[in-house]
């Protein structure tokens, strides 16, 4: 017989168009209810289930044959039958039989899937029983559209008429498919459903699962609607989010994404793409909600309706004794391990612990008692929410895994028989929501199947999809265990249980309508979409537009240094229609900028040569109708932006339009003002001359421009480049200056001003100053990346000290006080170990171009130190730990040590950071510990030069019984592991011991150090580990002697690096859990 999933070969597959579901007569009369509804069922081809039926005559099979389609979830289903001959040498033929799902259509997308299980059966003719069918389950995709069994039934069998399976050559085949909603193709899930799903960011199946439990609790909704937040800033209001995301849900045709809600908890890329825990993103959500409820119409919503009350006891049998506590919950944690179902959780729960024998109960005067503890429910909420505790800690493997166990749910569940008193309503309950986990603890993928009306038709929320569902899929085949058809365990099942109080369903599930959204809601959101609109109908139509910059006189006068504007500081963009025409672009313009064309001159800014950039003459204005714009910016569009400067008729003019212009005798000529007293550079206006003007005959509307008296003397230059002002001769027309050029600029100054005592007294001297003029920006290297820096402006010849005070006067400190390092790579915020010598005698441009021309943004590291840099720079900087007698890692410190000194100077210092009691030895050492395990003991004599700053060091203090070693004393390592030597933990400590002590003794010292309870040191196993030999345990029922030579150690030595160490096995109580990704509590920032 084949085998399941045996697919057929793809070269012989026919594919067939998607065809509709044929029309089916109209329903009979007299048929029961039952039956109408089986009817309607068949009539749906959104239906989850269905049978398909294939009546075959086997003397006309040739090749192979197909069923008529049934439509199970909109796609058609159907029965392949193919004649096969088997490859072995009798050559025996067979049939081979599949399912066959075939959407393919020109429409159809090639990615799409779906799931589905089928039990195909080969029906007998007289005895029902004897049928012969199998069962195939199956990804049903593109590429594989059929499978089934290339050898279902031998054809010696089918044509046998003692086995019955055909008559007069017939023989009757079926198949009763099971599908879930199909992905990659256009499954509606509003019109099958009334529901739409939410979109997977990535890795939030999980809260999606949630979001849709919390949006089909209409009452929790309503109440999410009426939370005030019109003032609420949408990037950020959770509260907002909620409400959006709801809208949506409720009004959206296609499925609603969350990147808003996440944004507004405060959530960054790593958040999205780490799976979390749904019971604790219920929790953390819902405490949310309910904090930002206060204060409002709806405060206590969440209380009233996930809160139940539990009482805590401790009742003492043989004195009248009793200790209560009243506690509320918003859902329960129910331990499934060895359980059947949730009634035995419940009475696990509440099950009675007896308090005796070591563990009695301290009950004040009265002593210690035997007593009963445990608890006992007060009151169940409204909505019951059930975490079912799949995933465990294993002490065996030392990680978290999933308890794949079958438990069972009811979809009725009572109650009553766990509260102390009843109350006032029965306490029984309704299944309203299971939501499933399938995979491991390191990951997997969440759905959520829902009985929105509590009327019993369950829905099924994967994600996008939302589709029907039976119930036995909904519950049934979510209580985990061994699969059914497949001898392995099932890792989907149900995680997360959510019951309605019978009670109050009405009231919970009450109907939600738009009237519950108020208007101005209704509005913001309106709004908001059509906005979303706009910006997407604008991304669409990106390439149809260029992005002009429009630069005025306005923006002029802002500016201090080169040229006449900052591009990077000042934009004004507009965008324009590539495929207008420069008139066409001239009176948008105009129209934009509320002036008449005729008032307005569009000037190009050009790059020239010599690194400026400067207003040019547009040429070609007689093809101003003929050429498009885009013709006219297409060079300048490489550096951005088409840039351009819009000069206007000034509003007092008295002029109807802007004077003419011959760019063959005129040029536009732009003026600035220098005042040494302040050292700024301003701008002063712009003229239209004539090429054969004079300097001196400029220096009229000069004055005007400066406001200046009519008899001022005045210098004028020509600002060429950055670095080259030239003094011009005012006897000169323009057309004698060298290639003047509209957009030149012309500095002036006056001259009957005491220049010398200004720092910068000319033009020349400012516009250099300008040049080397730069923003540094300085991080704390301590704060590893989130410092938000300090930016100042500096001047790249400035020495260590010119430097060091401006900083030190940004951060308020001495400039003594402060250290700085350089950059590991340019534009990169890594530190480096790279100081900057305060000895240092290059300049800024040198401590920034260290190696590398930077033209980015400029970066700088310091630190803020103790002790003046002079001194620091003479010192060795160490990171140290101070572990107390205890063994308890009390505090971490920096001890600044001179390069030429010792450890003894080390510990010296280090006395001076550390608490010592007043029974402390006051005597320290220090110790180099690697993954929790001694490694070396430096000796007080031992030069720091031969330390590494880079490593970690432990100090701690001498204990009083190893302060004078006996002759036949030594210290020995010791260390925590846990089964194997790789496996250490904890904080290791040296051990003073005698050669040839007792294990026993050395046992007792370890636990009285410790401070370890009786029955956990029991269980403790000792070890001397060494790195090349296996680890064996000490005998200690022979109760072993240790001698110092096992160490590698002579009388009253240290141990030495490699040396093997007392190991001490035992349980590691508080294991680091194991994940693919960094573990991440959840956090609702805002």
């Amino acid at each position: 017989e084949g085998e399941e999933g045996d697919p057929q070969d793809n070269g012989s597959r026919r594919q067939h168009h998607q065809q509709s579901p044929p029309p089916l007569p109209p329903t009979a009369t007299g048929l029961t209810e039952q039956q109408q509804q089986q009817e309607q069922d068949e009539r749906d081809p959104c239906r989850s289930e269905g049978e398909l039926f294939f009546s075959l005559d086997i003397n006309h099979l040739v090749d192979r044959a197909l069923s008529e389609p049934v439509y199970i979830r909109n796609l058609p289903w159907r029965i392949l039958v193919m004649l096969r001959d088997s490859s072995s040498a009798d050559k025996t033929k067979s049939i081979g039989v599949y399912v066959q799902c075939s959407p393919e259509s020109p429409e159809s997308p090639r990615g799409w899937s779906v799931s589905g299980r089928a039990t195909i059966t080969a029906h007998h003719c007289i005895d029902p029983k004897k049928s012969f069918s199998r069962d195939v389950s199956h990804w049903f995709c593109a590429k594989e559209n059929d499978w089934g069994y290339s050898n279902f039934l031998a054809w010696k069998d089918l044509v046998d008429p003692e086995k019955g399976f055909t008559k007069d050559g017939i023989i009757m085949l079926s198949a009763y498919v099971t599908a879930d909603a199909p992905h990659g193709i256009n499954w509606d899930s509003r019109r099958y459903t009334g529901y739409v799903g939410l979109k997977n960011q990535g890795a939030t199946c999980y809260m999606n699962s949630l979001l849709q439990t919390l949006y089909c609790t209409n009452k929790l909704r309503k109440a999410v609607y009426q939370m005030p937040t019109e003032n609420d800033d949408s990037s950020k209001s959770v509260a907002l989010a909620l409400q959006r995301i709801f809208n949506e849900l409720q009004h959206n045709e296609k499925a609603v994404g969350t990147k808003k809600l996440t944004k507004a908890f405060g959530w960054d890329t790593m958040d999205i793409f780490m799976q979390h825990d749904v019971q604790e993103l219920c929790r953390v959500l819902l405490d949310n909600m309910d904090s930002k409820m206060k204060g409002t119409v709806v405060e206590g919503t969440i209380p009233r309706l996930f809160e139940g009350k539990m009482e805590s006891y401790v009742r003492c049998t043989n004195v009248d004794y009793e200790s209560t506590r009243v506690e509320t919950f918003f859902d329960l944690q129910l331990n499934i391990k060895g359980k059947k179902d949730v009634y035995e959780s419940f009475k696990d729960y509440v099950s009675v612990e007896l308090l005796e024998g070591d563990n009695k109960y301290d009950a004040g005067n009265h002593g210690l008692q035997e007593a009963k503890k445990g608890v006992i429910f007060l009151s169940f909420p409204p909505i019951l929410h059930l975490q079912l505790m799949r995933f465990q800690y294993d002490p065996l493997t030392e990680s978290n895994i999933k308890i794949n166990d079958r438990y069972e749910f009811p979809e009725k569940l009572r109650l009553d028989d766990y509260l102390k008193e009843p109350e006032p309503t029965p306490a029984h309950y309704t299944l309203h929501a299971v939501l499933v986990h399938s995979g491991d603890n390191y990951g997997g993928h969440y759905v959520a199947y829902l009985n929105p009306k509590g009327t019993g038709n369950w829905l099924k929320f994967d994600d996008d999809v939302v589709s029907t569902c039976s119930k036995k899929d909904a519950t049934e085949n979510n209580f985990g265990g061994n699969d059914d058809t497949i001898s392995i365990r099932n890792c989907t099942n149900a995680y997360m249980l959510v019951y309605i109080r019978d009670s109050c369903i009405g009231d919970v599930l009450v109907k939600v309508t738009d009237e519950d959204i108020s208007e101005s809601l209704t509005r913001r959101f309106a709004e908001e979409k059509r906005v979303e609109l706009a910006k997407r109908k604008e991304r669409s139509e990106a390439h149809l537009y260029l992005t002009v910059s429009v630069y005025t006189e306005d923006d002029f006068s802002q500016h201090q240094g080169i040229d006449l504007v900052d591009f990077d500081n000042v934009k004004r963009n507009f965008q324009v229609l590539k495929s207008y025409s420069l008139c066409q672009f001239h009176q948008f313009l105009a129209h934009e900028m509320g002036y008449p064309p005729s008032h307005i001159r569009i000037w190009p800014f050009e790059r020239r040569k010599n690194n400026t950039t400067r207003p040019s003459y547009l040429e070609d204005r007689d093809k101003a109708t003929s050429t498009t714009v885009y013709q006219f910016a297409m060079l300048d569009l490489r550096q951005g932006p088409w840039k351009i400067f819009v000069e206007m008729l000034p509003p007092d003019s008295d002029l109807e339009e802007l004077p003419h212009y011959d760019f063959t005798s005129m040029a536009l000529l732009f003026y600035k003002y220098y005042d040494p007293a302040r050292s700024s550079m301003l701008y002063a206006g712009h003229s239209v001359e004539s090429l054969d003007i004079r300097i001196s005959d400029l220096y009229k509307r000069i004055r005007e421009f400066a406001c200046l008296n009519h008899s001022v003397p005045l210098r004028v230059y020509e600002e060429v480049k950055p670095t080259m002002l030239d003094p011009v001769n005012p006897s000169l027309t323009l057309t004698q200056l060298s290639e003047v050029r509209d957009g030149d600029i012309f500095c002036f100054q006056r001259t009957d001003l005491p220049l010398m005592k200004y720092e910068l007294p000319s033009p020349v001297e400012y516009f250099r100053d300008i040049y080397y003029r730069i923003e540094v920006t300085f991080y704390d290297k301590s704060l590893h990346g989130h410092d938000s820096g300090v930016t100042a402006t500096l001047n790249q010849k400035m020495n260590y000290h010119q430097m060091a005070q401006i900083v030190a006067q940004h951060l308020n400190t001495s400039p003594y006080l402060l250290q700085f390092f350089r950059p590991q790579l340019p534009h990169h915020r890594n530190f480096s170990d790279q100081p900057i010598r305060c000895s240092n005698e290059g300049n800024l441009r040198d401590f920034l171009y260290y190696r590398h021309h930077i033209d980015g943004p400029l970066v700088l590291y310091y630190q803020r130190l103790s002790i003046p840099i002079e001194e620091f720079e003479k010192k060795k900087l160490f990171k140290c730990l101070f572990v107390s007698q205890k063994l308890r890692e009390e505090k971490e410190f920096t001890v600044y040590v001179d390069k030429n000194g010792t450890v003894k100077d080390l510990l010296l210092e280090a006395c001076k950071e550390i608490p010592f009691s007043e029974k402390s030895s006051r005597q320290l050492r220090l110790l180099e510990v690697m993954t929790h395990r001694i490694v070396d003991i430096h000796s007080p004599e031992r030069p720091v030069n031969e330390l590494f700053p880079q490593k970690s060091y432990r100090i701690e203090e001498v204990r009083q019984d190893e302060l004078h070693l006996k002759p036949n004393e030594a210290l020995i390592p010791v260390a925590h592991f846990s089964k194997n030597p790789c496996n250490l933990f904890g904080v290791p400590f040296l051990l003073r011991i005698a050669d040839g002590e007792h294990l026993s003794s050395v046992k007792s010292r370890i636990q009285t150090l410790l401070d370890v309870p009786e029955k956990d040191f029991d269980k403790w196993k000792f070890a001397i580990v060494q790195t090349i030999q296996p680890t064996v345990h000490l005998n200690e029922e022979n109760d072993e002697q240790l001698f110092l030579h096992q160490f590698l150690l002579k009388t009253a030595q240290f141990p030495r690096l490699g040396s093997p160490w007392l190991g001490l096995d035992h349980f590691n109580k508080n294991p680091k859990r194991i994940r693919y990704m960094p573990e991440r509590a959840i956090k609702i920032h805002n």
